[in-house]
């Protein structure tokens, strides 16, 4: 529907008068916003508008409990900041990422909103500023919101995708436990491991980056709020801070407390920039996961072929048969996404000037954006490629067979220059490295079978 068609109404703020769609829960000042940042189509995310609904719930709860907003104005504002937080309203957050730095525009679209609702309800005037803003500044509402946000996001999504993605390949690790195989350095064939040991360490690189990312939540936990406009809490309750953390902590179960120092909150974002690189770190080792998982699938004739994983999809428009590792693939471009969401973080994070950081909303974004990423990641990889993987055990066995870095067992025994001899004709006749080493050496093949047993070799240490 084109402008022409749309009917009007006519709203004012501290500016003037301006024209806001009719049906618009919002007000004047969120319709500026949509006039000023006509930028990317990109709003902001769910799940910081379901956190700025919970937090804007609270400080009613705070602002009641502290004698300062009518019992009844306080119930109607938690209501309809209930009702934001679920995602009801969620058309009526029409403002683009980039945005004022502070967010203001966001944390004036939900004070409208929310006033618009109460009102409605109330059937008595619910003010954007006076009532639903009450003790409040978005430079402390939008960094607490950032805070929040990331919180419930990780606690009820990330980590648990990730706890689901190391117990399945603790499944496999299990099941392949004692297949044997060609370990490749340099991505040249080295000395036999087993899937098992492969498999494990993947799961606890996964299981570091799960601890790396609860760490920060102890800090990201912190909340700013009652610092208001520079941290020095101004026009706020000295105890509003608190009393907005316990209820955060009550609606969401999720352990929130008030930052020591909130002038630090609203200055930096440093604790954002901590979790961007534990999500990064994250995303690095999916990323390894995912290209050994892509090459150990190749092939299946002219490369490693020692696993195929799920046929999902035709994977050529002209080549009939032809099957790809896409969800490997689909993982590591998810990893590539998180990298620069991280470079984007560590800039905004950098633009904390004075008494305020003001990069704010991009930071929100690409924050939120990783987790959701990296969640959903993990349950794909899990699902789709980790569950299924069949093993080729022919390839596998083969390729061990003739892999004449076997002859390093041989080292104490032959010495260094007689292994390395016997590896280059092993590698020229292609030949089993036994023969050969029957051939060049006075061992006898029992001892020789012993010394180059792959499974035993994959135990490490000297018998």
């Amino acid at each position: 529907m084109s402008n022409k068609d749309k009917s009007w109404r006519t709203e004012k703020d501290s500016m003037g008068e301006l024209q806001v769609p009719a049906d618009a829960l919002y007000a004047a000042q969120t319709q500026r916003a949509v006039d000023n940042f006509p930028i990317s189509g990109l709003t902001m995310p769910r799940a910081f508008i379901r956190a700025l609904g919970l937090v804007k719930s609270c400080c009613a709860v705070a602002n009641h409990g502290l004698s300062l907003l009518d019992e009844n104005i306080a119930a109607a504002i938690q209501q309809a900041a209930e009702q934001v937080a679920s995602g009801e309203f969620d058309q009526h957050f029409p403002i683009d990422v980039f945005q004022t730095g502070s967010g203001t525009s966001t944390n004036m679209n939900a004070n409208e909103v929310i006033a618009n609702l109460a009102t409605q309800q109330l059937g008595d005037p619910v003010h954007p500023n006076d009532h639903v803003n009450m003790s409040q500044s978005s430079n402390d509402v939008i960094p607490t919101t950032i805070h929040v946000s990331a919180c419930l996001e990780i606690e009820d999504k990330l980590l648990p995708a990730i706890q689901s993605l190391i117990e399945a390949i603790g499944v496999r690790a299990t099941e392949l436990n004692d297949v044997t195989k060609t370990g490749r350095t340099h991505l040249m064939d080295a000395m036999p491991v087993t899937f098992g040991q492969e498999l494990r360490a993947w799961s606890t690189q996964l299981k570091n980056g799960m601890y790396r990312i609860q760490a920060s939540l102890t800090r990201m936990r912190a909340l700013p709020q009652g610092g208001t406009a520079v941290g020095t809490g101004v026009n706020a309750h000295t105890e509003f801070g608190e009393r907005v953390a316990i209820a955060l902590k009550a609606r969401t179960g999720f352990a929130f407390t008030t930052m020591e120092n909130p002038f630090v909150g609203l200055a930096s974002q440093d604790t954002a920039v901590e979790m961007s690189g534990q999500l990064k770190t994250l995303a690095v080792t999916l990323m390894k996961i995912a290209n050994d998982l892509r090459w150990m699938n190749s092939g299946p004739l002219a490369g490693l072929g020692e696993i195929a994983l799920p046929a999902l999809q035709p994977g050529s428009s002209i080549m009939p048969g032809k099957v790809n590792p896409v969800i490997p693939e689909a993982v590591a471009q998810v990893c590539a996404q998180v990298i620069g969401n991280d470079t984007t973080i560590t800039l905004g994070g950098q633009s904390g000037n004075f008494q305020l950081n003001v990069m704010l909303p991009v930071i929100a974004y690409n924050l939120l954006q990783s987790i959701e990423l990296l969640g959903n990641a993990c349950t794909v990889l899990a699902d789709k490629a980790i569950k299924d993987f069949q093993v080729n055990r022919d390839n596998i066995n083969n390729a061990l067979e003739k892999n004449p870095i076997l002859v390093t067992a041989l080292n104490r025994v032959i010495g260094y220059e007689k292994g390395a001899a016997i590896a280059k004709k092993a590698y020229a006749e292609k030949r089993p490295i036994l023969e050969v080493a029957q051939e060049e050496t006075d061992l006898t093949k029992d001892e020789l079978k012993k010394l180059l047993d792959p499974t035993r070799l994959t135990k490490g240490g000297i018998e």
